[in-house]
C-alpha cells in the first residue's frame, strides 16, 4: 500500500494487503516508526504477520496474537510491554479509524506522548 491505494503483496505471508486496516507498514508509520519520505521504500506486511508488532495490540476487535519467540512479550520487561502495548494499540485504533478520518497522508501519525 505504500506506492498507492491498492493492496501490496505482504513480504511474510506473500497475501495481498488490501485494506489499510491491516497495513502493518501503515501502522508503523501511524506510530512514526517510518518517515513519509520513506514510506514508498519499505515492505508491506499485514499487521497480524508480523507478531513482534501484533503481540502489543490489545483490543476486544483485535484477536490477540502471541510470540512464542524470545522476543515475545512473556518475556520482555512488564514496564516495557505495557508501554508498548499502549503505544501499538493507540496507532491500531488510529489506523482503524484511517478510512473515516477524511484526512491527508501526513495526518496520519499519532502525536508523539511522553513516555
Amino acid at each position: 500500500m505504500a506506492k498507492c491505494d491498492e493492496g501490496y503483496a505482504c513480504e511474510i505471508c506473500g497475501r495481498d494487503v488490501a485494506e489499510i486496516t491491516d497495513s502493518g507498514l501503515y501502522l508503523r508509520y501511524v506510530l512514526g516508526e517510518v518517515l513519509l519520505e520513506r514510506l514508498h521504500l519499505q515492505r508491506e506486511f499485514h499487521v497480524r504477520c508480523c507478531l513482534a508488532l501484533s503481540q502489543y495490540i490489545v483490543d476486544d476487535a483485535f484477536d490477540p496474537v502471541i510470540d512464542d519467540g524470545p522476543f515475545g512479550k512473556q518475556h520482555l520487561d512488564r514496564e516495557y510491554v505495557s508501554a508498548e502495548e499502549t503505544r501499538v494499540t493507540r496507532g491500531w485504533r488510529r489506523l482503524q479509524e484511517l478510512p473515516t478520518l477524511g484526512l491527508a497522508l501526513p495526518e496520519y501519525p499519532l502525536a508523539v506522548t511522553p513516555g
